[in-house]
């Protein structure tokens, strides 16, 4: 999926750490094999370019991510679109390559007609998806949650209560570790100074938590003094203000919050925390101004740290 991942496992002996490594890179094979637009021969890849009119039927756990993916899809009205492949290419975020080049308005627009999710066709029911011609998934914004989950799952049901596991960032904790200490997670301050924060690190516990965070610091561009993040709104099919810094979303399932992360973003300060505050996600963003670095938070998020 072009990035890392790493598991912190707490086993009491009863597993060799070989042992447990190949079952987790067993998970990931699968999330890899289905849902990977970096390896192109993934039941993503061979729908993304199969011909018009075609059918396919998805495996059990690609349906779960397109159920999910779809559902916030509907409710964000289009601000979150699992069929982003194409403007993903455009500005150099995909796996075709990075060019750090500004397209021209005719070619995002060219890569917007090659869009949009209400062009597909499911059947939930029997998991068969339609191609419509030229619509290319893009599952990146959610993939990665649903891979910790799928490891955080399967390493429970060997009877691990205690791990932390970790894809591209996104964390899912349960438990706690050899010292009794939970599995804490320090949210950064960069420039952030208020009655919430005083300026310091905010440190959470990751007990049964996932945290997923969406943002322009590993994955962007700078042209002309503007930094051009890979959060594309397909509503324009252009980057999202670099006024978006960061946006983290805590939430029991990694899937959700690596999703939610990237559609508040998208959203964005406004429409993004009235989305979270009406829906009770915990969520925070972190805004560029000219006097710094401002925070906003749901109340989901305030009453956390109470």
């Amino acid at each position: 999926m072009g990035t890392t991942w790493s598991a912190k496992l707490v086993t009491h002996g009863q597993f060799s750490d070989e042992t447990m490594r190949e079952h987790v890179k067993a998970k990931l094979a699968l999330v890899i094999d289905q849902m990977s637009t970096w390896v192109e021969d993934s039941i993503i890849e061979r729908f993304n370019h199969a011909p018009a009119g075609s059918w396919h039927t998805l495996p059990r756990e690609f349906a779960q991510v397109m159920d999910c993916a779809l559902t916030l899809a509907a409710q964000t009205n289009r601000a979150y679109d699992p069929t982003i492949g194409a403007l993903v290419d455009l500005w150099g975020f995909g796996p075709r390559g990075r060019h750090d080049v500004i397209p021209d308005q005719h070619q995002i627009d060219a890569a917007r007609s090659r869009c949009g999710w209400q062009r597909l066709r499911y059947d939930r029911e029997t998991r068969r998806i339609h191609q419509p011609g030229g619509l290319q998934l893009d599952l990146s914004s959610i993939a990665k949650g649903f891979a910790v989950d799928l490891v955080a799952d399967t390493v429970q049901r060997l009877g691990i209560d205690d791990y932390l596991i970790e894809v591209g960032g996104e964390l899912r904790g349960h438990g706690m570790k050899p010292d009794a200490m939970p599995w804490w997670v320090a949210l950064e301050n960069p420039g952030v100074s208020d009655e919430l924060t005083s300026g310091a690190d905010t440190v959470v516990a990751l007990h049964g938590l996932s945290i997923a965070t969406s943002g322009d610091a590993r994955r962007s561009f700078n042209s002309a003094g503007r930094t051009y993040s890979h959060s594309i709104d397909p509503r324009t099919g252009y980057p999202v203000s670099d006024r978006m810094m960061s946006v983290t979303v805590f939430h029991r399932s990694c899937m959700q919050a690596d999703a939610l992360a990237t559609a508040l973003t998208i959203l964005g300060p406004d429409a993004g925390l009235a989305f979270a505050t009406e829906r009770g996600i915990t969520a925070r963003f972190l805004l560029r101004t000219a006097s710094g670095v401002e925070e906003r938070a749901s109340p989901a998020f305030h009453a956390m740290l109470d």
